[in-house]
Order: structure tokens, then sequence, then C-alpha cells
């Protein structure tokens, strides 16, 4: 709570081609400092536009919630259309209300749902360049692809899919659901979760592909996620196929959803050297 000021939520869709990632950089173009740039021209007020999550350059956000608080006294609808006027047309705020004053963007979230789009053919295709991968085949088995997608639902250690980079203190997460939606030449990679390690959903995407062509077997990947080893998994997928599609949060000022009190519980005693992993 910021004493005499309110809290902003606003839900910003962004063409991450454009930013170098979320967070506001020196000299750089970033999604948190074009949005508080476009605060500051249209309220002349100094705001901090914190969000649940930091995307890095080239990957996209389709309803990514921001927050901030403001000495502004505005109705709803004015956050979203006032702000989009100084917005440029490569982002837009979809959403905008007034939240509770206890609610936390980022620790107030349960889950996140984050799609890998890929563009399956010969021929590349110019309108799918900017989020699309290209692999250039004909198909990809994706029977064998939701076979291993299948084993990656459910709680584990993905310690052997994250970036050399990863600061978290733990990585076991709980993945809810992990499918492949549609045919070649469009296809979906769609991974869904409690949360995330850095560039976690980029390997699995570029694993699940590595199985479509296959260079993985489907029933290896258990073994692979168990062995913690980051080379034995698929490449990184490229930024620009990935997209933040949506976060989840409780009632504001209410930290629960699916597991999260079990999860909370199991990390706490992970920290205190108490946990399997």
């Amino acid at each position: 709570m910021v004493s005499g000021k309110r809290q902003a939520l606003l839900h910003v869709e962004f063409d991450g081609g454009s930013f170098h990632g979320y967070q506001r950089q020196e000299g750089l173009r970033t999604v948190q400092g074009a949005i508080e740039a476009a605060w500051a021209s249209w309220m002349d007020e100094t705001v901090t536009a914190r969000s649940s999550s930091r995307t890095d350059a080239g990957v996209h956000g389709q309803r990514m919630p921001v927050a901030l608080w403001t000495a502004a006294n505005l109705p709803s609808k004015a956050l979203m259309h006032g702000l989009n006027h100084r917005l440029d047309g490569d982002i837009a705020v979809v959403a905008g209300r007034w939240a509770d004053e206890t609610f936390d963007v980022r620790h107030d979230a349960f889950g996140k749902r984050y799609l890998y789009r890929l563009w399956v053919h010969r021929v590349r295709s110019p309108h799918r360049r900017l989020d699309h991968w290209h692999i250039k085949r004909d198909g990809l088995d994706l029977t064998a692809m939701r076979r291993a997608a299948g084993h990656l639902v459910g709680e584990h250690d993905f310690k052997g899919f994250r970036s050399a980079h990863c600061t978290a203190r733990t990585t076991v997460r709980i993945m809810s659901r992990v499918a492949i939606i549609g045919e070649p030449p469009g296809v979906t990679v769609l991974v869904e979760g409690n949360a995330f390690l850095h560039n976690m959903v980029r390997i699995l995407a570029g694993t699940l592909v590595s199985v479509g062509l296959g260079a993985i077997a489907a029933d290896d990947l258990p073994d692979i996620v168990r062995s913690g080893v980051r080379k034995l998994g698929g490449q990184t997928a490229p930024a620009h196929g990935l997209t933040l599609d949506e976060v989840f949060h409780g009632p504001d000022g209410a930290r629960w959803g699916l597991d999260h009190d079990q999860l909370t519980a199991r990390l706490a005693a992970i920290d205190r050297g108490e946990g399997p992993y």
C-alpha cells in the first residue's frame, strides 16, 4: 500500500520483437519503460510499473498484468483508453481496473499459460515470421510429441530445463497442462503451470520439437527430466515464437490456487534443507 494512492491493474498486449524484454534498462526500449513513459506523458506523474513476469527480448505478451500506484482519480475505462493514446502501435492496454490495496501482481499469481507457435512447412511464411518458429519440414510426429508432453505434466524438478543464468532457489515446478494443439503447418505448444524457470518454456518447446523430428524418443523424457542435465534436452527455441498468454490470479489479496498452499510449504521445507529434491 502507498499512502494517498490507488493501485491500477493493467493487462498489456505487446509485440515483443520491438522490445528488449519487460524490465526497464538504460538506453534500451522495454515494455516497462514504455508504460512508465506513457503514464508520465499523460498524467505528469512518475510511477513504477510492476509485472508478474519478466519477459526476454523478443517474447510477446497477450494479457500481461502490470500494476502501478497512482494519485490519479480516474474511472476504470480511462486507465485503458487514456494510456493507449500515448503508447506506440506495438503495445496496448487491453483492460484496466482498480485493484485492492492488498493485491500483489507478482506474489498473488498462482499460474501462467504460455503459447509457443510453430510454422512447420518447407517454405517460410512472411506473415508469421515475427511470432512463429519456422521448422523447415513437411511435418512433425505429433503423436510422439503428445506422448512426450504427457510426461511433463505434474510436479517435477526441472533443473535441466533452465538457462545457465537462472537464479531460482529451487527448480521444482508443477505443470498442470502441456499440450500440442493443431496440425501442420500451424502447431502450438501450450504450457500451463504454477511457475517457470528462466527459458524453461523455450527449452520445453525445443525438446518437444526434437521429439517430433525423431531426435529424442518420447519415452526418454522422464529420464531426461530426472537427470537434471541440460544437454540431454533439445535446443532453446527462439524467443520470437513465445507468447505469455495469461497469468492467473486469485481474488485481490488472496494468495491461493492450484496446489499453492502445498507448494509454498514444500518450498519452505526445501529452503530449510528438509525437502526431497
